[in-house]
C-alpha cells in the first residue's frame, strides 16, 4: 500500500483471539453452576414442605424395628381378703383408727389390732400415713394394694416375720380413698405392664 498507510518495518502486528470469547466461556460455566444449585436447592425445599422421604424413613424404622413383644402379664397381686391390716392412730385425734378399720373391712380387708400408735410413731407421722410391714410387703403386692386405700401413705419395713401389715394414719390424714377411686387404682395395678420398645 503507499500513500500515507503505506507499511513499513519488518515487524508485524501479532493477531490474538478477541478476549470477549473467554469471557463468554466463563459466563457460561457459572450460568450452568448457578443453575444446578438453584435446582437442587428447590428439591431441597420442596423436600421441606411436602415431607420428601418422611413414609420411606418411617419404613425404614419400621423394617429395623423388631416386632413388639406381647404385653408382661401383671404379677398376681393378694386379694384384699388375703391381707391382715393393722390399723393405729398416730394423731391426736380420736376415733381415727377404728374408722377406718371400719372402712377397710367393708372393701374386704381382713382386720387385726386397732387402737393408737405406738411412742415410736405417736404424732410423729407428718403425712397421710405409713405402711408397716415385712420386707416382703415390698414384693408379694400387699404395699402396693393397702396402698390403693390411701394416696400417699408412705411404706417402711420392720423386721417382723408375720404377713401382717400396718397402717399407720398420719397427721396429714383426713379419709381413706374412695372405694370408686381406690378400685380404679386396683385395676391399674391389675393391667398387664407394656413391653418397652426402643423404635420411635
Amino acid at each position: 500500500m503507499g500513500g500515507k498507510y503505506r507499511i513499513t518495518g519488518d515487524k508485524y502486528p501479532r493477531m490474538r483471539r478477541p478476549r470477549h470469547r473467554r469471557t463468554l466461556v466463563l459466563v457460561s460455566i457459572a450460568s450452568v453452576v448457578a443453575l444446578g444449585l438453584a435446582g437442587w436447592g428447590t428439591m431441597q425445599l420442596i423436600d421441606v414442605f411436602t415431607g420428601g422421604d418422611k413414609q420411606a424413613s418411617a419404613a425404614d424404622r419400621r423394617a429395623d424395628c423388631p416386632t413388639p413383644k406381647p404385653s408382661t402379664p401383671a404379677k398376681a397381686l393378694p386379694a384384699p381378703a388375703k391381707i391382715t391390716v393393722n390399723v393405729y392412730n398416730a394423731t391426736p385425734r380420736g376415733g381415727l383408727a377404728k374408722a377406718a378399720a371400719d372402712e377397710l373391712k367393708k372393701r374386704g380387708f381382713r382386720i387385726g389390732e386397732v387402737g393408737n400408735a405406738s411412742a415410736a410413731y405417736d404424732k410423729k407421722v407428718p403425712g397421710p400415713g405409713v405402711l408397716l410391714g415385712a420386707p416382703t410387703a415390698m414384693n408379694n403386692g400387699t404395699f402396693p394394694v393397702l396402698g390403693t386405700q390411701l394416696t400417699g401413705a408412705t411404706p417402711k419395713t420392720d423386721a417382723r416375720r408375720t404377713a401382717d401389715v400396718d397402717l399407720i394414719l398420719g397427721t396429714a390424714f383426713t379419709k381413706l380413698n374412695t372405694p370408686k377411686a381406690a378400685a380404679a387404682a386396683l385395676a391399674a395395678l391389675n393391667k398387664p405392664a407394656p413391653a418397652p420398645s426402643s423404635c420411635r
